[in-house]
């Protein structure tokens, strides 16, 4: 993995959420109450909603549009929805989140 520093764990509020912009599109870096950190496209794919100004709740984020609810660990659609949001793995080190380039750069290649 080729991990890139994107930004202070502190930088995102607990139960809240920032949006990277990439060459590949944006992706949408959440942060639970219990400081874990997860990353996804930033795009529901029912009707394209910003997930990263979704409601984080445990380990799942509410898209803003339609209320569909996404697993932050597999990117799945919950409940009767269907659907999945692309995942990209992400750490915190020394209070700073790390997120693999590596799987952003195959993200853009598919």
């Amino acid at each position: 993995m080729n991990w890139i520093d994107i930004a202070a764990l502190d930088e995102i509020p607990a139960r809240g959420a920032r949006k990277l912009t990439t060459a590949q599109g944006c992706v949408a870096v959440f942060r639970t109450g219990g400081d874990d950190v997860y990353a996804l496209d930033d795009r529901c794919p029912h009707k394209g909603g910003p997930l990263s100004e979704g409601i984080v709740h445990g380990q799942s984020v509410t898209c803003p549009l339609h209320n569909w609810v996404f697993d932050l660990n597999t990117g799945r659609a919950m409940g009767a929805d269907e659907g999945t949001v692309p995942t990209y793995p992400c750490r915190v080190e020394g209070g700073r989140i790390l997120i693999d380039a590596s799987r952003l750069a195959r993200a853009s290649a598919a």
